[in-house]
């Protein structure tokens, strides 16, 4: 780790003041020995002190920094999926040969709790399913994240996603696909292998979104209950959700 000049000087400058005084107290009381005697209790004291600061202290002060930059990137979170994730995975399920089978597990309501969210997440990873790039309408799919682009871009311009990698990842499949869609004229008659290669772009996609959406919606519900009761009747994987009262 280097040193940068004005730290160096302080802290010679600190050493030079720390003699400079001692110096003064032999002056004036002229005991060495009591000098010593206290020099040394402080100097037995400062690994004491090193591990208030940095072991207690600065843990504390971390985890604190970490609450405060967890509550920042949940809101980035919470504007993607108000401003594209919803959307996205709606057109995701029409892409899915039976997507009440994936939906039958999202069906998250109040009463779940931890552990529903965490079976459900893990569930997720390990199913099955698939994606036919030929079922839904590819052309809706490109232009819904050619639109939004500038807005993901802007997401991918926060530093604080820096500390996100699962949400960064997120962003760069989606990325992904909105560029293979885009790079595409005739998403209508592509050879087999390039609809094979969109299933396996929309998938990845989908299962980064979803995986997501699950802890977003968990982070809801713990701490903002109405933007909770909205997601919850915004589910996309509910066809009984709706935003209306009944």
């Amino acid at each position: 780790m280097k040193f940068r000049r004005w730290q160096i000087f302080l802290g010679l400058s600190l050493v030079a003041l720390s003699a400079f005084l001692y110096i003064i107290e032999y002056l004036i009381f002229g005991n060495v020995g009591s000098i010593a005697f206290y020099f040394f209790q402080d100097l037995a004291f400062v690994p004491i002190e090193v591990l208030l600061v940095t072991l207690i202290i600065n843990n504390l002060l971390e985890r604190r920094g970490k609450r405060l930059l967890l509550k920042k990137l949940n809101m980035v979170i919470g504007a993607f999926f108000s401003e594209v994730g919803t959307g996205l995975l709606k057109i995701f399920l029409d892409f899915i040969p039976r997507p009440e089978e994936i939906g039958k597990d999202l069906r998250v309501n109040g009463s779940w709790t931890h552990h529903n969210f965490e079976t459900a997440s893990n569930r997720l990873r390990k199913m099955n399913y698939s994606i036919e790039s030929k079922r839904g309408d590819l052309v809706s799919l490109k232009c819904f994240l050619v639109e939004k682009r500038i807005f993901l871009l802007r997401l991918l311009e926060n530093p604080n996603l820096l500390e996100h990698d699962s949400f960064t990842e997120l962003l760069w499949a989606v990325f992904h696909l909105a560029d293979e869609l885009d790079h595409r004229e005739n998403l209508k008659d592509l050879p087999g292998p390039d609809f094979d290669h969109l299933s396996n772009d929309m998938k990845r996609a989908c299962t980064l979104v979803i995986i997501e959406w699950l802890a977003y919606m968990y982070h809801l519900k713990n701490d903002y209950p109405y933007l909770f009761s909205l997601a919850l009747r915004n589910n996309p994987f509910d066809p009984d959700a709706t935003v209306i009262f009944r």
